[in-house]
């Protein structure tokens, strides 16, 4: 879960003024604004989410302790990839989450073969990737979904209409799955330099080189 703080600094002499912080982690923004309170400078502190809510710093400790133990601050990588050859495609997640305190990275591919487009691998992988989303039983959460798609990202997000009819079946079962899990999409479009890992698992998927792996990674907190 990603916040920004807002608060008002008073100086000795009594001069406010408002700030407001890039977003962060809820964990980072806690640490901080209780830094803040040491000094007794920091006053009508307020935690604002990137669904616009607001919390109070005793809202927002109670809420990180509930969610400790399941996965959270949760980013999908996904990509598909189509051989036109052999008809075949392959599909990559990279999921990146907290859970118990520890930063954690899933990987996951599969190969499928019932599908016609790259576009259509492109939604299948963000699919793939929801579906370990409801195996890790997350729900109730927002969800940063990255890929090097536009087609699949600005037609989810709206910005692009979705004709062709394979493809909006594709984005109806999405939308169901997100639905479903009610879980709060944040759709980002990135390069497919910053999509490579995703990329290398749908690569090695259409190898049939099969991954799904857990590792700890190294936190950003």
């Amino acid at each position: 879960m990603k916040v920004r703080i807002e608060f008002t600094y008073k100086t000795p002499k009594g001069t406010n003024a408002t700030f407001s912080s890039e977003e962060m982690n809820a964990g980072k923004a806690i640490l901080l604004t209780e830094d803040l309170e040491r000094t007794e400078r920091g006053k009508n502190l307020t935690f604002i989410d990137s669904m616009e809510n607001s919390w109070t710093l005793k809202e927002l400790k109670e809420f990180m302790k509930e969610i400790e133990t399941e996965p959270h601050n949760i980013t999908v990588y996904f990509d598909g990839g189509f051989d036109l050859e052999t008809r075949k495609s392959g599909l990559g997640c990279a999921i990146y989450y907290e859970q118990n305190g520890k930063s954690l990275r899933l990987r996951r591919n599969a190969l499928v073969q019932e599908l016609n487009t790259n576009n259509e691998a492109e939604y299948a992988a963000l699919h793939l990737g929801l579906r370990e989303l409801e195996h890790m039983q997350v729900h109730d959460l927002p969800v940063r979904l990255v890929g090097d798609s536009q087609v699949v990202i600005n037609q989810l997000n709206g910005e692009w209409p979705c004709l062709e009819e394979e493809l909006s079946k594709w984005a109806d079962r999405i939308e169901a799955k997100l639905s479903q899990l009610r879980i709060q999409p944040e759709y980002e479009l990135v390069s497919r330099k910053k999509n490579r890992e995703a990329d290398r698992l749908a690569t090695q998927a259409l190898k049939e080189i099969e991954i799904t792996s857990t590792i700890e990674t190294a936190s950003d907190m």
